[in-house]
């Protein structure tokens, strides 16, 4: 594989290996799918927006504005669907009772633990 062809594989995304055993019901982002969907695309606009900037030689804290700008609409998106998570799969959970409750607090703690690394 050249170095070009390497550039060009897209790497599976962290933790697609092993499906997570989940229920496969709505979801608490379902409502808002729609609206989920265009705020990727526009945050895919500016993953793109950085590539050009890169390769048009942009001056590095230009591209780290725009870095900067991209990794927080990241985050406020995270943040939203964590709130949504919440108020949809862990409030279920509460109300089912059981070793359900613990196992959605348990997911969302992890879930925030990862959310704060980056």
């Amino acid at each position: 594989m050249t170095t070009t062809e390497a550039a060009e594989v897209t790497p599976e995304p962290v933790g697609a290996a092993e499906p997570a055993d989940h229920d496969h019901g709505v979801h608490g982002y379902h409502k808002q799918k729609d609206e989920h969907l265009k705020r990727l695309r526009r945050i895919e606009g500016q993953i793109r927006g950085l590539q050009r900037m890169v390769d048009e030689d942009t001056y590095c804290i230009d591209i780290l504005t725009q870095v900067s700008a991209s990794t927080k609409a990241l985050q406020s998106f995270a943040l939203q669907l964590l709130e949504e998570h919440l108020r949809h799969c862990v409030a279920d959970a509460a109300m089912k009772g059981g070793d359900e409750i613990d196992a959605k607090i348990e997911e969302a703690t992890k879930a925030i633990a990862r959310m704060m690394r980056t």
